[in-house]
């Protein structure tokens, strides 16, 4: 299983929010390019950067600490919030992101969001947030009452490989992720590589979630709040199936 150190950024800094509620954020360093670096040097190579600001304005706020983190560490990126359109994601792509994770695009511009599957099947991800059963996008404000065959199968058949799944009643919450409901979407969909996001509080969490076969989980708050660290983070990481 893949494990996927997190970076949320808002107004530069490395932060935390609880339920995406960005009345509810807590710092945890001033300096992002520091918080990577901890990261590099502890032997991972990929790592998860959210723009906080860009979720909600659908705009870069952050690309330029974003851009510095890879020139600086060499670590590779996918980043979300903000992708609202294929010239977002051709922007971030051109930026030399990895991982390009798209939400409100997917429900906003169907069409245009097949379309960039097709062409980067490999870059393009899916976040799949998921708000008492319903789908969430926006920042998390709003909700759609699709179910989640009708919204996966056309991308599945575009060539989607990977979804980022947060159950955000547990993101920042450190109350153990929904290994029910993971377990699950894996199972109705097994062609997709899931990964987890939410509610991570113990190694424990990581190794029920690698023992269902789970492809990658983005790990933030039980390491900033250190509850996992990072040698715990690298020796699963590194652990074979």
């Amino acid at each position: 299983m893949n494990i996927i150190p997190a970076i949320d950024l808002l107004d530069g800094q490395v932060v935390r929010l609880q339920k995406g509620d960005y009345n509810k954020k807590t710092v945890y360093n001033h300096n992002p390019l520091e918080e990577a670096a901890k990261f590099k040097a502890a032997g991972f190579s990929h790592i998860h950067v959210v723009d906080l600001n860009g979720a909600k304005s659908g705009s870069f706020e952050n690309l330029p600490i974003i851009r510095s983190i890879m020139k600086e560490t060499g670590l590779s990126v996918q980043t979300g919030g903000g992708v609202r359109s294929s010239e977002d994601i051709r922007k971030l792509l051109d930026a030399g992101l990895s991982g390009i994770i798209c939400s409100s695009m997917a429900v906003k511009k169907p069409d245009e969001f097949l379309k960039a599957i097709s062409s980067n099947p490999e870059e393009i991800i899916l976040g799949l947030d998921l708000k008492d059963g319903k789908m969430a996008y926006g920042g998390w404000l709003e909700t759609s009452d699709r179910s989640i065959e009708e919204f996966l199968n056309p991308m599945v058949e575009a060539g989607l490989q990977t979804v980022l799944s947060t159950d955000i009643a547990r993101d920042g919450m450190l109350s153990g992720p929904n290994i029910d409901m993971y377990r699950d979407l894996q199972e109705r969909f097994p062609a997709l590589n899931w990964i987890a996001s939410g509610g991570v509080s113990k190694p424990k969490d990581l190794i029920e979630l690698k023992n269902i076969g789970l492809y990658g989980v983005v790990v933030g708050k039980a390491y900033y709040e250190g509850h996992i660290t990072l040698n715990n983070l690298k020796q699963l990481h590194l652990q074979k199936p």
